[in-house]
């Protein structure tokens, strides 16, 4: 993608020189601007996510890749059998996940995941032996009315971050989405701040 974007922005420079004789001189250079700096700017979001997350930060991890929607209706909490999980696919994005944070040289603090077992798994495969269960991250898709009080001590776990290292969270797409406002792609981070009691996104860590 950033490739054709530069692709383009050379193309377009090329008509503007040509174009700068013209009326159309003033539209062209300002979609030269535009464009021809998009590509610089595209990669920003996520390095700064990273240098927020050096500096004692906070990222919500989604778990990776796990085919299906939701849980089977006899699903028991601690019997992956009765859940869905990871598929292989799933597997190689959590070690990807753990492989990233060690090369950007993430300090981890703290991995705190829901305890459903494609969470466990994720932060198992991704930051292998240093993963605690938190409720409070558990997933509430099958019971809405969980929703509000989950969140609010989530919240109140992400407020109480002071380091030393980063907090890794690994959850669930509903969690993410109600203490956000975001839908995230499985596997995918959101790093957040909390300023005054809210919860600020920083950017995203694609998956």
């Amino acid at each position: 993608m950033a490739g054709l974007l530069s692709d383009l922005a050379l193309r377009t420079r090329a008509v503007c020189r040509i174009a700068h004789r013209c009326w159309l001189a003033p539209v062209v250079l300002l979609l030269t601007c535009w464009i021809g700096n998009f590509d610089l700017r595209a990669g920003e979001p996520e390095e700064l996510a990273w240098a927020a997350l050096r500096e004692h930060g906070i990222v919500l991890y989604r778990h990776a890749h796990a085919p299906g929607g939701g849980d089977p209706r006899d699903m028991k909490l601690g019997d992956c059998a009765t859940q869905r999980n990871l598929d292989e696919i799933g597997r190689e994005e959590a070690r990807r996940i753990g492989n990233k944070l060690r090369a950007k040289r993430i300090e981890v603090g703290r991995v705190a995941a829901s305890q459903w077992c494609r969470t466990a798994e994720t932060a198992d495969l991704a930051l292998p032996g240093r993963k605690e269960f938190e409720p409070a991250f558990n997933s509430f898709f099958d019971d809405r009315s969980r929703g509000p009080v989950q969140t609010e001590q989530a919240r109140a776990i992400l407020s109480g971050w002071r380091g030393p290292g980063a907090l890794v969270v690994f959850t669930h797409h509903v969690n993410i989405q109600a203490l956000t406002g975001l839908a995230v792609a499985s596997g995918e981070g959101v790093v957040v701040k909390v300023v005054e009691g809210r919860i600020a996104v920083v950017g995203r860590i694609a998956p």
